[in-house]
C-alpha cells in the first residue's frame, strides 16, 4: 500500500467532511439540523467504502480521482462555477433551516435519499468499468475507448451519476431554494461534455466511432 496516497486520501476526506459540515451547520446556527446529518451520512459513508475498495484494488485510479487540477481553460471555468454553486447551495440550505423559509414533504426527502444512493451505486459501477477515469480532462498513453456496460448506454455515465447526486442533495437537505440553485449543474455538465468530447475526438483513437455507436450523452433516448 502507498502510504503517501493513503494519507492524501484521508486528508482530503477529513477536509471535505469539515468543509461540508461548516457550510451546513454554521448557516443553520445549530448542530441540531437532522437533514444535514442525514446528508453527511449518505455522502461520506459510501465515500469511505469506495475509498477502501480503491485502496485495495486500484490505487492508480484513486490517485487520478484525487487529482482535480485542470489544464483546459474551459474546464477551469466549469470547476469555478461548480464550486460557487456548491458553496451557495449548502449555505442556503443551512439558512433555510435556520429561518424556516420552506419545508418539503418527508416523502420527497426519502425519495431523494433513495435516488442519491442509486446515483452513488452508478458512480461506483463507472469506477469499476473505467480504469482511465480521471477527474480532469486528459487522455493517457495507450488509453482505450470503453464501450461496454453503462458506457454502452450513454457516453458519460459518470456525469449522469453526478447530476443525480447534485439534484437530490438539496432535496435531502429539505431546501427548495438550494434545489433551484443546483438546476445550474446540468447546464455546467453539458458545457464540460462539449469541451471534453472535443479533446477526446482529437486525442483518443476510436472515440469518433464510439460517438456514432452510442448516440446519447447522459440519458438514454433523451439526451
Amino acid at each position: 500500500m502507498d502510504s503517501n496516497l493513503f494519507l492524501q486520501a484521508i486528508k482530503k476526506f477529513i477536509i471535505g467532511l469539515i468543509l461540508i459540515a461548516a457550510l451546513l451547520f454554521i448557516p443553520a446556527g445549530t448542530l441540531n439540523y437532522p437533514n444535514g446529518w442525514l446528508f453527511i451520512c449518505l455522502l461520506f459513508i459510501p465515500m469511505i467504502i469506495v475509498g477502501i475498495i480503491l485502496i485495495i484494488k486500484d490505487q492508480n485510479l484513486l490517485k487520478k480521482r484525487l487529482n482535480a487540477k485542470e489544464n483546459e481553460s474551459t474546464q477551469k471555468a466549469v470547476l469555478l462555477v461548480s464550486g460557487v454553486m456548491f458553496i451557495s447551495s449548502f449555505a442556503i440550505a443551512g439558512l433555510n433551516f435556520r429561518f424556516n423559509w420552506s419545508t418539503l414533504p418527508d416523502i420527497i426527502v426519502i425519495a431523494a435519499s433513495i435516488v442519491f444512493l442509486v446515483g452513488y451505486v452508478m458512480y461506483m459501477e463507472v469506477l469499476r468499468e473505467n480504469k482511465y477515469l480521471a477527474r480532469t480532462v486528459e487522455v493517457e498513453k495507450n488509453q482505450q475507448v470503453i464501450d461496454s456496460g453503462l458506457y454502452g448506454m450513454v457516453r458519460h455515465p459518470m456525469y449522469t451519476s453526478t447530476v443525480l447526486l447534485f439534484l437530490t442533495m438539496p432535496l435531502i437537505l429539505n431546501s427548495i431554494y438550494s434545489f433551484i440553485i443546483c438546476l445550474i449543474y446540468p447546464i455546467i455538465i453539458l458545457v464540460r461534455i462539449k469541451n471534453e468530447e472535443q479533446v477526446l475526438e482529437k486525442e483518443l483513437k476510436g472515440y469518433s466511432a464510439y460517438k456514432e455507436k452510442v448516440k446519447y450523452k447522459l440519458i438514454p433516448f433523451i439526451l
